[in-house]
């Protein structure tokens, strides 16, 4: 986007730019390590491994540590998530396993299990070290389209039960929202690329990119020319606002500009607006919100249709952003989007509150992030106009094991319904990696 009135690059110094797009969270050092593993009860029927939706043993990688068998504490995550890496950087701790701690309601400080599981898995990826080994060959074939957690953690257990694994990811780098969307500073310094290089180094796995499904590849070619299928392709829409003036320059779409802010290897190249306002209440938005003001925009802020309690994104990230200098405005949609010479100037909101709506107010805005979720593209598995996968709610549906509509088909992920986590997603492909591995089996 070029520079126009209060839309402009370079906003920061060069330093200003690396702190701000730096870890969000130091690693803890050994002596960190140790100190924070000697809090954990190592509890017998441990309330943090049932939070956890991948099913790591969490008191047994942390007991590992503080016994200072680093290697087996990473190998005992791994076991179970095989991007324990990324997941101990974005998953949502505070509602799943930091929630269930002990410590939690003992004294409100849970130990700190994210910053554990970091410390071990990435002892593991620094030195290089691949601790799993393919099964003998079984012959068979899977294709795998998407590149991201569902995909990865499904073609690597596929790969590690001795299947040979093709996937198929439309971009050009692997790594889903890891390597797209997420927020910079929650994974940053190419460590999703390092990962997915790990994942690789199993062997068993042929990784194809700018091969999308629908355009360069059909359901049913990777049918005819494979065993089975794992469909894992995220969700390719995104929602629109549905009011006039929406392709005003300077309103954007917040997905993709957070994954041209990932991908840019200058960030102070990229533009943003002095005033900022974004619309939506999950973690795309924080994500934006924060980004925006570490890019240098001066006044930014979130508008939100319903209550805090409702946001998608949790109370810690909520207070992160107020933390960074966001503010949140709740019970408030836009109506009206108003423009000076094709540009956006300002954005009219109307009070959605009980006991107060139709109330107005406005915003004056150079740029707005639409945050308002992301929708499943069907047309990819559709042929003729009609869709080739039953959909549910307007997702690929699936039973339990991830098995969809046709018999040698399954999906997992953000395309199937239930919670868009990274963790979920990885389950998922791990889940129907032993589904398809038991149908291979018998077929």
């Amino acid at each position: 986007m070029p520079d126009i009135g209060d839309i402009a690059a370079n906003r920061l110094s060069a330093d200003q730019y690396q702190r701000n797009f730096d870890d969000i969270e130091a690693p803890l050092d050994r002596k960190r390590a140790l100190v924070e593993a000697s809090r954990c009860y190592f509890c017998h029927d441990a309330p943090c491994l049932e939070a956890c939706p991948t099913g790591i043993d969490i008191p047994g990688f942390i007991r590992k540590i503080a016994t200072d068998n680093v290697k087996g504490s990473a190998v005992t995550i791994l076991e179970e998530n095989i991007m324990g890496g990324a997941c101990a950087r974005v998953c949502p701790t505070e509602i799943l396993c930091e929630q269930a701690c002990v410590r939690t309601a003992q004294e409100g400080k849970p130990v700190n299990i994210g910053a554990l599981q970091r410390y071990a898995t990435d002892w593991l990826l620094d030195r290089g070290i691949q601790p799993f080994q393919r099964a003998k060959s079984s012959g068979k074939t899977v294709a795998v389209v998407g590149a991201g957690p569902a995909g990865l953690a499904c073609a690597h257990r596929l790969a590690l039960l001795g299947h040979a694994v093709t996937v198929f990811e439309a971009r050009p780098k692997a790594g889903g929202l890891n390597e797209h969307g997420v927020a910079a500073y929650k994974v940053p310094h190419d460590f999703a690329q390092r990962e997915v290089g790990f994942i690789l180094s199993l062997g068993g796995i042929e990784l194809r990119t700018g091969q999308a499904l629908g355009r360069d590849v059909t359901l049913a070619q990777l049918r005819r020319d494979h065993d089975a299928v794992f469909i894992g392709t995220g969700l390719g829409g995104v929602n629109a606002l549905q009011l006039d003036n929406e392709a005003l320059a300077g309103v954007e779409d917040a997905v993709a500009y957070i994954e041209r802010l990932r991908q840019a290897d200058d960030k102070s190249a990229l533009s943003i607006g002095r005033r900022v306002v974004v619309i939506g209440g999950g973690n795309t938005a924080i994500d934006i919100a924060v980004q925006a003001r570490r890019l240098g925009a001066e006044d930014v802020t979130i508008v939100y249709r319903r209550g805090p309690q409702n946001m998608g994104a949790t109370g810690h990230e909520q207070d992160f952003a107020q933390t960074n200098g966001v503010r949140i405005r709740h019970w408030a949609r836009p109506v009206r989007l108003i423009g000076d010479s094709g540009r956006l100037a300002a954005a009219e909101f109307e009070s959605t509150a009980a006991g107060g709506p139709g109330r107005r107010f406005t915003l004056e805005t150079d740029m707005l992030f639409k945050a308002i979720g992301q929708v499943f593209v069907a047309a990819p598995v559709s042929e003729g106009g009609q869709a080739l996968l039953e959909l549910q709610a307007g997702r690929i549906a699936v039973d339990a094991e991830g098995r969809t509509s046709l018999p040698d088909v399954w999906a997992g992920g953000d395309c199937v319904a239930g919670p868009d986590l990274t963790v979920s997603a990885v389950q998922d492909g791990k889940r129907a990696a032993h589904a398809i591995d038991r149908y291979l089996r018998n077929a």
